[in-house]
């Protein structure tokens, strides 16, 4: 479906960022990860989703806080692949206090990179998709892009910021042939979550289903979670010609939690 397809996708060496990357190299895009980590682990990655997928698969590791870093990774792409058709912007961090103890380098790195790389990668990808005729930009927001949490402010209002760009863009862009969306995904399970699972069962005396249950899914109806491959089948939808249509949206994939 998306042959011939450029894509790059940013906080993409694990988590949900991985699972665009491959879910989209499955319908035989090539792709351009980023992102932090262990060198070994993310060139296995890369290497693997070449092999896996008989696309190219190359890396930068652009930092997301910083705007030249990001206007050159995406300058990269199109020289190396061709062109950026499809890009995800999915890099970001957390950090939970209360507003009032909320350290500000902080809340400046999460707006850095919640919110303002997505800007900067869309300002350098968009002339390109417009010239062409032809774009997909998804944003990762989140269920706090539409409802709001206790000690979240910078990620809630960096996601809140998510759905306001989201919209604006897709406007600016609904008659070039390049569609703006967002998922907002409720608790995924991801690395990052299992491994804050031990340190919260202590801290709480609780067993590891009680954690699941009533802290992490708390919110969510379904009491499970989001998996990292329902949320790339929605990107990979999103990319499709039957959503050509759809622009501008915030999708939840949340398990009920912003029905209540």
């Amino acid at each position: 479906m998306l042959k011939n397809r450029n894509a790059v996708i940013t906080g993409s060496t694990s988590g949900i960022g991985l699972a665009y990357a491959r879910a989209l190299a499955a319908e035989g895009a090539n792709v351009m990860i980023n992102g932090f980590g262990d060198k070994d682990k993310i060139e296995a990655e890369r290497s693997g989703i070449e092999k896996d997928f008989g696309v190219r698969c190359i890396y930068s590791p652009a930092d997301m806080t910083k705007g030249d870093e990001i206007a050159a990774m995406i300058a990269t792409a199109e020289k190396e692949l061709g062109s950026v058709d499809i890009l995800i912007n999915n890099a970001g961090i957390q950090h939970v206090s209360p507003i009032d103890e909320f350290p500000v380098d902080k809340w400046n790195a999460i707006i850095a990179i919640n919110l303002s790389s997505a800007f900067h990668t869309i300002r350098a990808a968009l002339p390109g998709m417009k010239a062409r005729g032809w774009g997909r930009i998804i944003n990762t927001a989140s269920a706090h892009a539409l409802v709001a949490s206790p000690f979240k402010s910078a990620y809630v209002s960096a996601k809140h910021g998510i759905a306001g760009l989201t919209k604006t863009v897709a406007l600016e862009a609904a008659e070039k042939g390049v569609t703006v969306n967002a998922i907002c995904p409720g608790y995924v399970w991801t690395p990052l979550v299992e491994a804050q699972i031990p340190d919260t069962m202590k801290a709480r005396n609780m067993t590891e289903d009680e954690v699941k249950r009533e802290v992490l899914l708390k919110a969510q109806p379904t009491k499970e979670f989001v998996t990292v491959e329902e949320v790339a089948a929605v990107a990979v939808f999103l990319c499709s010609d039957a959503a050509k249509s759809i622009t501008g949206t915030l999708l939840p994939v949340d398990g009920g939690w912003t029905a209540q």
